[in-house]
């Protein structure tokens, strides 16, 4: 969360208002039931959730889901077992830079380059392999970083996934001219790490995948500013406190909250599922040059 936002007297809401794990189950294996195949907990930051790993194991008796966690890393390597254990498939890591004070000016935070590394080698120790790794490029921030970390990981064998930077939110200062497109990325790395294109493995897929021509190693670019991908869109986010949006630029949610302490049963629910999906039109990427954009949810709120 924003510093200025998450200060010592923050009021977090009342765990009343806040989805039990047995209610984030039931929407999942709604959601399962209509055809969803992968579900991602992310956050903010997930791993603040006090026993993650029951809500892991509660979705890991859904037939036929895959079960994967985005993070920042800081507390992978004390949790990394009991998530394994628990039956969570994969885990990503947002990584922006290797150096300290690079980093800590991209997340806003002082957590330590090492403690993140750290909880990638635990999560690779208990056999999540591979690791992904997450890295935001911000022109005149952290683009300086992009060879050193391609080169780390593919040294290491994490497949590293390079994303523009987005204006997410309303306060992570976003300016168009600091985005570095995926295509300057690639080129980049291209020129000293040859790169090979893959095929896109399913319908939906973000990233833009490539091998190392060396054979040694995969890459991805999520270029969601210069090359949107709206039409191809397959996701949706479920807050904590029960709202589900069909957009990460999202303003508004639909209540599903009152839907699950209504009385609703499996069938209204999958039903309400169904409609919401139905009636989506998000295509905030396609149309943010028009200037008539509603405010933003933030990704702290809404998740990656």
């Amino acid at each position: 969360m924003p510093r200025r936002v998450f200060a010592p007297d923050h009021v977090f809401l009342p765990s009343s208002e806040i989805l039990s794990f047995e209610e984030i189950a039931r929407v999942a294996r709604a959601a399962a039931d209509i055809g969803v195949r992968k579900i991602r907990l992310t956050g903010g930051e997930p791993l603040l959730r006090r026993e993650l790993e029951t809500l892991v194991g509660m979705l890991r008796e859904i037939d036929g889901v895959e079960i994967a966690l985005t993070t920042n890393g800081a507390l992978l390597a004390r949790q990394a077992a009991a998530l394994r254990a628990a039956g969570l498939d994969r885990v990503t890591v947002s990584l922006d830079a290797l150096d300290d004070a690079t980093f800590q000016q991209m997340t806003d935070s002082r957590l330590p380059v090492a403690r993140v590394l750290e909880g990638i080698d635990a999560a690779i120790a208990v056999g999540f392999a591979p690791v992904k790794v997450n890295m935001v490029v911000r022109r005149g921030v952290n683009d300086q970083a992009v060879l050193p970390m391609a080169r780390f990981f593919k040294e290491r064998g994490q497949i590293l996934r390079f994303i523009e930077f987005m204006d997410v939110g309303e306060t992570n200062r976003w300016r168009r001219d600091e985005v570095m497109s995926a295509e300057e990325i690639a080129e980049r790395i291209d020129a000293e790490m040859p790169l090979t294109p893959v095929p896109a493995t399913y319908p939906g897929e973000v990233a833009n995948r490539f091998r190392y021509s060396d054979g040694i190693g995969e890459i991805g670019f999520v270029a969601s500013v210069t090359q949107p991908f709206c039409g191809g869109c397959t996701r949706a986010r479920l807050s904590t406190d029960g709202k589900l949006y069909t957009c990460l630029f999202g303003s508004r949610g639909h209540d599903v909250k009152d839907l699950l302490r209504g009385g609703a049963d499996d069938g209204e629910l999958a039903a309400f599922l169904t409609a919401v999906w139905q009636r989506r039109s998000d295509r905030y990427s396609e149309v943010r040059a028009s200037g008539t954009i509603a405010p933003k949810a933030e990704m702290s709120y809404l998740g990656g």
